[in-house]
């Protein structure tokens, strides 16, 4: 079950090890592992189901790689309104996985770690994060602070990140995956900037090379200085 964290100072290791370049995947996930990935989050289709950007690329024509944006994937060079758009579907959702990739990139985690429990971390703007869903004295307490970004901290076991979210109405709960999360003995980390439409994990190199074969996971290796900033797919830049 999912924990409070008053005393955020616990988790305060990250944000020594952030920087670098403007949109470097360093300055979302710590510097310090062996390996990095990229999670690409899913898009929706028009008619239903969700696509990879890998099924995307092939159906636009472009190349997929790991440091594709997906405005140049789908033949924009608007990487907001995606004006020109070749996507008839929804564009992927921006600051959170789709529980169902949650639920796929947390069975490989738990392979690689001892930890029984995880830290948890959750921008403190989202509009629903108030007295309805947390405690008055949760939050009152100290944020983690990073560059740019305050956090509410919880911890817990590994599978109640998927606990985090809102109920509009009692029986619709609408799911936000952690921004940050690392278990106990550190073994790996995993951050969803807010604004992007991908999810970063640094680990050990046999944890990436699970994440690149496990089914509903559309990874990538990346490097930590990997610019993820809208200019920086230069295989699909369009001049």
């Amino acid at each position: 079950m999912l924990r409070p964290v008053l005393d955020p100072s616990p988790a305060g290791w990250i944000s020594s090890r952030l920087g670098g370049a403007f949109g470097a995947a360093c300055r979302t996930v710590p510097r310090g592992y062996a390996a990095y990935a990229r999670l690409c989050h899913p898009a929706e289709r028009d008619r239903g189901g969700w696509a990879s950007w890998r099924e995307t690329a092939a159906e636009t024509g472009r190349r997929a790689h790991g440091a594709m944006q997906w405005h140049a994937l789908v033949g924009s060079p608007d990487p907001v309104n995606l004006t020109g758009s070749l996507w008839r579907g929804s564009p992927p959702g921006r600051g959170t996985l789709p529980s169902h990739t949650l639920t796929a990139l947390l069975a490989v985690l738990g392979d690689h770690t001892t930890a029984s429990d995880a830290w948890f971390c959750l921008w403190e703007g989202y509009g629903w994060a108030d007295e309805t869903t947390l405690s008055r004295e949760h939050l009152d307490a100290p944020r983690l602070r990073h560059p740019g970004r305050d956090y509410l901290v919880f911890t817990g076991p590994l599978a109640s990140a998927t606990e985090l979210g809102w109920r509009p109405r009692p029986s619709w709960f609408e799911a936000q995956s952690p921004n940050l999360f690392w278990p106990d003995d550190r073994a790996w980390c995993v951050a969803t900037e807010v604004d992007s439409d991908s999810t970063l994990v640094a680990g050990e190199e046999a944890l990436i090379d699970a994440l690149l074969q496990a089914p509903g996971l559309d990874a990538w290796r990346i490097e930590p200085d990997t610019s993820l900033a809208a200019d920086g797919d230069r295989i699909n830049h369009l001049a």
